[in-house]
């Protein structure tokens, strides 16, 4: 159990509460039993509400309490009494705040919410009213944060602006914080908090890495209704009313709309009961949305949500259908007809971009006899939730010293996340796929008083610990001894007593720590009990150094003489090296080199001019194919040594600086299986790379390309070939130094000897990891290839090793099944999505390339290599392998193939260390066939949910 402060602990009963109540009632049900739905988990907050006072709402009969508990931070204001009016607002909430000025020297502000069950989905929602409350009638601009991920610029345009921000998340922990960032334009203030549970199967676009921040939620056809949230909707999601009298007809049903959809959206009956028409029925019904970028997102991508019912029995020959566009764009397959008192949902399965304004038309179609129909809508911004906190020991220990000492620095929030925002005298580790982990506190002259904490000594990865020039009393514990990476201890000029303890003494004098503890007087009073062990003198450790050197130097000269005259028996002593010193970036570790490519080492860093590229290409004669990088030609040295030449095009994105970080970075990396740089040509205005050549092409060519009539390969030869092509992506991850990510991992930058062996090209993508203001990596721009790209990065530009597992997992299933990254079934589909649904039938065969259908293959192997190609493309890549545990399973399933002796799989059963049942496990992907999209042309992200599986089997 953590350590906190006050608001934390009391926010902490709160939290166990909840779960008492959870346990009794049964965890988040939707509905209650003949009553209300059921609000267990809900919190609600009343900002700047007096301490300990709370209300019930008149519309909704929540009871809002004061926001004390959950915030050590702020001040409480009323807003003017002009403003506190029911013709401002009728909303209680809105006519008291808490704001946070800069004057504590905090640039951030935390309130700590719990959560009923941590790793569940939530609605957040934040209200804001300025009201004019500091009588400056300045309204302010300022950044929320959900945790450590930003969420949205806050900017109020005038005091009477009522502002509401709402955003759908994992919660990942016990507990989840709101932050308001002072970004240095107007005081930061906040009216009040909400937190929903909502259902994992809800918003589904809503996931461990990405989150929902409300654009617009609407109820069409509600006239001069008011908004429908709690008891209607039981998740409480407010649904503001919609209309537009001079274009559109009102219809209504007072009959049940069934939820079809669920639990997809679950939209209330009520919502569902209004719709609107064209009053002309030749017209359409047109509405828009526009985007709101910010500094962090300035494209943001976007999700529609459009929801509809029929509510009106047709007779006769009447027929309702329509189609959806988007500036002029199709938007669904085909002519739309509304199922009647039903919901029904058209969306987009992953988000959009680039436009600022997205104009929606619903038209009538052809053979319609009535005009279209919508009931209700929602619009999303997409933000990253991938950004992980401080690990949580750390922040146990960091928060309960924050408390005891009671800290008055900007010490709230994550103490290391986002890097920006740290706490002041902290310095945390930034690692790559790790939390970040505090290894140094400098707390000098901050006026602590009282013992040394315990709770120093759970900062497992604490390197510096500086206490110096406080009033702290009593003896140092020695548990501080037992950090493992501490090797500086300041406890300077403090009133500290005793004696230092053994484990310290022991620490100090094997070198491993320095500890200063001057100017304690009562500190060592007794200058024996703060000396460490006496060592060997230093004429007894001379003896004891200088006798084994001699007998070493004499048995080295009788073995140099025997040696000497024995010249040539066993070995030969070598003679002066004239291999030239590898020369590597600064921080980068030598590699090593494989045997066969002895040859390639020998013409390695070769600098050509263009005129002899024109000579081994012959006038650049062959041309091979066609790359982002440019053309690439056939060719041949002088001695004969067949290259691949990549000559740059006038319109490639690359300019002279990543030419000169592609060659220099290439040239010094070498694998048996990454297609080895010969050299480069930087020829006046000429670009050039030249690399070993690939005489049998690509593995896509070899699945469905130009080779693949040439005779199909076996799955003994695909697994080899998906083992080769981990090892070398294995490689670049975890023995290059800094790693470094491909971020363009497919089956075309798969090439194949002569062999059949497998390399990995086109490192003109990649990037080393920089660690830049924040926890993970974020780039410019993303590099990569529609189908293969992991969603963290495609959503939010989030860079780690674990993309290139994402797209190697794409890899793994073209293996299997011979198909494309995006499949056309007739409908463009994930093949993601599409190896999901018929593995959750239990059977092998439906994926499996029909190319090897008639072959020998042992059906465990390629079970296993599924189940791994499925771990590989998880929505959260904290659960996805890593591509060395990539590695050790294709070797295993290599084994289990090449121990094969019998040609009847049919009994077969999928093994994965134990034995399992296949149906059982496979199951498991039914209910998750949606994560496995990742992103598709705009015309062809939109469609009914769920969706009927019409898809073909594999060839």
């Amino acid at each position: 159990m953590k350590r906190s402060t006050r608001a934390e602990m009391v926010a902490r009963r709160w939290l166990l509460l909840l779960l008492s109540l959870a346990a009794a009632t049964g965890v988040l049900r939707v509905g209650g039993q003949g009553g209300a739905p059921d609000k267990t988990g809900f919190v609600s907050i009343d900002c700047g509400l007096p301490e300990k006072s709370s209300y019930v709402d008149g519309a909704t009969k929540l009871e809002f309490t004061s926001d004390a508990v959950f915030t050590d931070a702020g001040t409480n204001h009323n807003v003017s009494a002009e403003y506190a009016t029911a013709s401002t607002t009728a909303d209680r909430i809105f006519y008291n705040l808490r704001s946070f000025p800069a004057g504590g020297g905090a640039a951030r502000n935390c309130y700590t919410l719990p959560s009923v069950v941590p790793g569940s989905k939530y609605l957040v929602r934040a209200k804001f009213m300025y009201g004019n409350y500091d009588g400056l009638n300045k309204p302010p601009a300022f950044d929320l944060h959900l945790g450590v991920n930003f969420w949205q610029t806050v900017t109020v345009p005038s005091a009477d602006w009522l502002g509401i921000a709402e955003v759908i998340a994992f919660v990942p922990d016990e507990s989840v914080q709101v932050c308001l960032v002072n970004t240095g334009t107007g005081t930061p203030f906040i009216s009040g908090l909400e937190l929903r549970p909502l259902t994992s199967s809800l918003y589904q676009h809503a996931n461990a890495t990405q989150g929902l921040v409300l654009l617009d939620r609407r109820n069409f056809g509600a006239g001069g209704s008011t908004a429908v949230r709690y008891p209607d909707d039981p998740y409480d999601r407010v649904w503001s009313p919609w209309s537009n009298p001079a274009e559109w007809s009102e219809i209504s049903t007072t009959d049940k709309i069934q939820n079809t959809i669920a639990p997809l959206f679950v939209v209330p009956s009520v919502v569902m009961q209004t719709a609107v028409t064209p009053r002309n029925s030749s017209k359409a019904i047109d509405f828009s949305w526009d985007v709101k970028p910010n500094h962090v997102y300035p494209d943001p991508g976007m999700f529609f949500i459009l929801y509809i019912s029929e509510l009106e029995l047709l007779a006769g020959n009447a027929v309702r259908q329509f189609n959806v566009t988007i500036d002029g764009v199709i938007w669904t397959k085909g002519p739309y007809k509304p199922i009647y008192l039903s919901t029904d949902s058209l969306y987009n399965a992953e988000a959009y971009r680039g436009i600022r304004q997205y104009n929606f038309s619903m038209n009538a179609a052809g053979s319609s006899t009535l005009p279209p129909i919508i009931n209700a809508a929602e619009a999303f911004s997409v933000i990253s939730t991938a950004n992980v906190g401080t690990d949580a020991q750390d922040v146990s220990a960091i928060t309960a010293i924050k408390a005891k000492y009671q800290v008055k620095k900007n010490w709230m929030g994550d103490p290391c996340a986002p890097k920006s925002l740290a706490w002041d005298g902290l310095t945390c580790n930034y690692a790559i796929s790790t939390p970040p982990r505090i290894t140094s506190i400098n707390m000098s002259y901050c006026g602590l008083s009282g013992d040394i904490s315990p709770d120093f000594a759970n900062l497992k990865e604490i390197k510096y610990l500086d206490s110096s020039h406080n009033n702290l009393t009593g003896s140092i514990p020695n548990v501080l001894s037992q950090l493992p990476f501490l090797t500086v201890l300041d406890l300077t000029g403090n009133q500290l007593n005793g004696s230092i303890p053994s484990g310290l003494l022991k620490r100090i004098q094997d070198g491993s720590l320095n500890l200063r503890y001057g100017n304690n007087p009562n500190l060592c009073s007794n200058s024996s009990s703060c000396q460490p062990t006496p060592k060997k003198s230093k004429s007894m450790l001379a003896v004891y150094v200088a006798v084994p050197v001699v007998v070493i130097g004499a048995l080295a000269a009788l073995l140099f003489f025997f040696m000497r005259k024995k010249k040539g028996s066993f070995f030969a002593w070598p003679t002066k090296s004239t291999e030239k010193p590898q020369i590597l970036e600064s921080g980068m570790q030598p590699h090593r080199q494989d045997d066969n490519e002895q040859s390639l080492e020998q013409l390695q860093n070769r600098q050509f001019t263009y005129k002899e590229l024109e000579v081994i290409t012959k006038n650049f004669q062959l041309l091979l194919g066609r790359g982002g990088f440019g053309l690439v030609y056939d060719g041949f040295l002088k001695d004969g040594t067949h290259v691949a030449v990549k000559l740059k095009s006038e319109s490639s994105n690359q300019g002279f600086d990543e030419f000169l970080t592609e060659a220099q970075t290439l040239t010094k990396i070498h694998h048996k299986n990454l297609v080895s740089l010969i050299g480069y040509c930087k020829d006046q205005k000429y670009l050039a790379l030249v690399y070993e050549h690939m005489s049998e092409g690509t593995l896509e060519d070899k699945l469905r390309g130009k080779d693949s009539n040439a005779g199909s390969l076996t799955w003994r030869q695909r697994l080899r070939i998906a083992l080769e092509s981990a090892q070398g992506l294995e490689y670049l991850h975890k023995a290059c130094s800094p790693p470094f990510v491909h971020r363009d991992v497919k089956t075309s930058n798969i090439l194949l000897n002569a062999k059949l062996e497998a390399k990995i090209a086109d490192f003109g993508l990649m990037k080393a990891f920089k660690y830049d203001g924040d926890t993970h990596i974020s780039t410019a721009r993303v590099v990569g290839t529609h189908g293969y790209l992991a969603p963290e990065y495609a959503t939010a530009l989030q860079v780690t090793e674990k993309i290139d597992v994402y797209s190697f997992g794409v890899v793994l299933l073209e293996v299997i099944t011979g198909q494309p990254p995006i499949v056309k079934c007739p409908e463009p589909t994930s093949i993601i999505q599409w190896a999901r649904q018929r593995l959750a039938r239990g059977s092998i065969e439906g994926v499996v390339d029909a190319r090897m259908r008639g072959g020998h293959y042992d059906i465990n192997s390629v079970w296993k290599v599924a189940d791994m190609a499925l771990k590989c493309t998880a929505q959260a890549p904290v659960k996805r392998p890593t591509i060395s545990d990539v590695v050790v399973q294709l070797k295993e399933c290599l084994e289990l193939e090449e121990g094969s002796t019998s040609d009847d799989t049919s009994g077969s059963c999928y093994m994965v260390g134990n034995s399992i049942d296949r149906n059982s496990s496979y199951n498991t992907y039914a209910t998750d066939v949606s994560q496995g999209s990742t992103t598709f042309e705009m015309e062809d992200n939109f469609g009914t949910a769920p969706t009927k599986d019409t898809c073909p089997d594999a060839r």
